[in-house]
C-alpha cells in the first residue's frame, strides 16, 4: 500500500468532515457595504425603487445570502469578481412581495477563506416595485470598495431605464424581464470612464407632459427632487453625498408622443426648474448635458428655446438624430432600441461626456 496516498485520503476525509463555517448576519446598512444610488437608511435595512441602484458587498466563504421584501416585483443582476459589471451578469433573480431569502451567488468551495466581491443591481425601474434589503448572511464582510473617483448622473425616461432592451423584436410586448438599465448608453458610458452611475429614470415621463397624458402634474422635474420614483415624500437631500462630475438630461420624447405636445412655455419652464434642481444639488458651475432625442423636429425646438432661455453656466446640449441608430435591427420591445441600439447611441454621446468632464478617450470597446 502506497502510505503517502493513505496518508492524503486520510487527510481529505478528515477535511469533508469538518464543519462549514457558521453564516454571520449583517444589516444591509452595514458601513462596509457600498451602495450606488438613492437610498433610504431605516434602521438596519436599506430602502430604495430608482433603476439601476446597486449594492457592492465583498465577503469571505462560498455563498452570499440576503433577506429582502419588495412592494412588486424586480428583477436582479448579480455579478461575483467581476467589478467592472460588464453586460453578462453571472445570475438574475427576482424578489416579489414576500420577506424571502435568497442565494445571491455561490463561489467555488475552497479550503481557507478568500474574499469575493458581489455587485446586486436592482435592473427594472420604480413602477415594478419597492425594495427592502434586510439583512445579508455570509461567513464574514469586509470593507467594500469606496464609491468610484467617477459618478455620472443621468436624468430620463424609458430609454434609460433600459425599456425592452434584451428583446430583439420592435412588435414584441414590453414584460419586466426584458428591461435592464445596465444595457443602456448610461451604463456603457459609466463602464468606458470607469465611472459609477445614478439613475433618476422612470418610464413614459416628459417634461411637462408624460406618454397618454398619465400623472397629469407630475413630471421628471418633480421626480428629480424625491427619494424614490413612486413616492412624492421624502424629498432626496443630496447634501453629503457622493456629487457626479455632470448630470445629462435625455427626456423630451414623451412630451411629444401622440401627436399631442406641452406649449412651449409650459415646456420651457419645466426643463429650466429642472436644470436649477441639478444645480441647486451640485453647485452653480456644475456641467449639464442636454440631449435632443432622435424624432420629430418639435423636440430640438423646445430643448433650443429652453437653451436659449438659460441663464446658467456650464450647459450644454446636443442632438441625437433619427438616423443615430437602425429602426430595424436595433430595437426591442415595443419600438425602443435593444442594447445594440443603445450602444449606438452611447458611441454617439461619448465624445460630449470626454470633453465636458476632461476625461480623456482611451480608444476601449464600448460594452
Amino acid at each position: 500500500m502506497d502510505w503517502k496516498r493513505l496518508l492524503l485520503t486520510a487527510c481529505l476525509a478528515f477535511v469533508c468532515l469538518l464543519p462549514l463555517a457558521a453564516q454571520k448576519d449583517f444589516d444591509a446598512a452595514d458601513g462596509r457595504i457600498t451602495w450606488v444610488g438613492r437610498t433610504l437608511v431605516q434602521g438596519g435595512d436599506v430602502v430604495f425603487d430608482w433603476s439601476g441602484v446597486y449594492a457592492i458587498v465583498e465577503f469571505y466563504g462560498n455563498e452570499l445570502k440576503l433577506r429582502a421584501s419588495d412592494s412588486g416585483k424586480d428583477y436582479f443582476s448579480v455579478w461575483l469578481d467581476r467589478p467592472d459589471m460588464t453586460a453578462e451578469p453571472d445570475r438574475t433573480f427576482c424578489l416579489s412581495s414576500r420577506d424571502t431569502v435568497v442565494t445571491v451567488c455561490e463561489a467555488p468551495h475552497v479550503s481557507h477563506p478568500v474574499p469575493h466581491i458581489a455587485i446586486i443591481q436592482k435592473r427594472t425601474e420604480g413602477e415594478q416595485g419597492c425594495v427592502t434589503f434586510h439583512r445579508f448572511y455570509a461567513e464574514d464582510l469586509r470593507q467594500a470598495r469606496p464609491p468610484k473617483e467617477r459618478l455620472l448622473e443621468f436624468v430620463g425616461d424609458s430609454f434609460t431605464c433600459g425599456y425592452g432592451t434584451l428583446s430583439h423584436a420592435a412588435t414584441d410586448p414590453f414584460t419586466p424581464e426584458t428591461e435592464d438599465c445596465n444595457l443602456t448608453y448610461a451604463a456603457v458610458l459609466a463602464r468606458y470612464f470607469d465611472a459609477d452611475y445614478r439613475l433618476v429614470a422612470h418610464s413614459g415621463m416628459g417634461v411637462a407632459r408624460n406618454y397618454g397624458d398619465k400623472f397629469a402634474g407630475w413630471y421628471m422635474p418633480d421626480r428629480y427632487l424625491q427619494t424614490f420614483d413612486e413616492q412624492k415624500k421624502p424629498l432626496w437631500d443630496a447634501k453629503g453625498r457622493p456629487a457626479p462630475a455632470m448630470s445629462v438630461i435625455y427626456l423630451a420624447t414623451n412630451d411629444v408622443s401622440g401627436r399631442k405636445q406641452p406649449s412651449r412655455e409650459a415646456f420651457v419652464s419645466n426643463y429650466l426648474r429642472l436644470i436649477r434642481s441639478i444645480k441647486d444639488n451640485y453647485g452653480a458651475e456644475h456641467p449639464v448635458l442636454c440631449i435632443v432625442p432622435q424624432g420629430r423636429d418639435l423636440m430640438f425646438d423646445y430643448i433650443k428655446a429652453a437653451m436659449l432661455a438659460c441663464q446658467m453656466k456650464n450647459v450644454s446640449y446636443m442632438v441625437l438624430t433619427g438616423k443615430v441608430y437602425d429602426r430595424r435591427e436595433d430595437l426591442g420591445a415595443s419600438y425602443h432600441p435593444n442594447y445594440q441600439g443603445q450602444l449606438k447611441k452611447a458611441h454617439a454621446i461619448l465624445p460630449y461626456i470626454s470633453t465636458i468632464t476632461g476625461w480623456p478617450m482611451t480608444g476601449k470597446v464600448l460594452r
